[in-house]
């Protein structure tokens, strides 16, 4: 019988493996950092963070945020970080936080999802993932520090 995994709201008691999902995520922060971000993020009714646990251990990460757009009446969700474990990757975990995260878009009004996902090599496997889950590729992003 397969594992079953619990996707969940994020608790600030996950601070310490969000910050480790992070780096897996190639965003490496200081535990702190990770701790000033999710106190911003968290306070914000616009966003919503959901984990999957598996055997009591917090394994992925799913980060979303609600958008305004100039071309629609309806908001849009997008998908602005997921990530499961390294040694949990193909168990359908980040599937069933792709479930939450569309699940959560549906209740609060929104009829998009959008996501980006870096135009590296690395990220074919997760574009595939993306693409398997009915995601289609809209365009470009560009962007420019400041």
């Amino acid at each position: 019988m397969p594992k079953m995994q619990v996707i969940r709201e994020f608790s600030i008691s996950d601070i310490e493996t969000i910050t480790e999902l992070m780096s897996d995520l190639a965003h490496p922060a200081s535990k702190e950092q990770m701790q000033k971000r999710l106190e911003k993020i968290t306070s914000n009714p616009m966003y919503c963070t959901f984990v999957a646990e598996r055997e009591g251990k917090v394994v992925g990460m799913v980060g979303l945020r609600q958008l305004y757009s100039y071309e629609g009446d309806d908001p849009v969700i997008q998908i602005s970080a997921l990530v499961t474990k390294t040694e949990y990757r193909g168990l359908g975990i980040g599937k069933e936080l792709i479930k939450q995260a569309e699940k959560w878009a549906r209740e609060n009004g929104a009829n998009v999802i959008v996501l980006t996902s870096g135009n590296r090599p690395e990220r074919e496997e997760a574009h595939q993932f993306y693409k398997h889950l009915g995601y289609t590729v809209t365009g470009f992003r560009f962007s420019k520090r400041l």
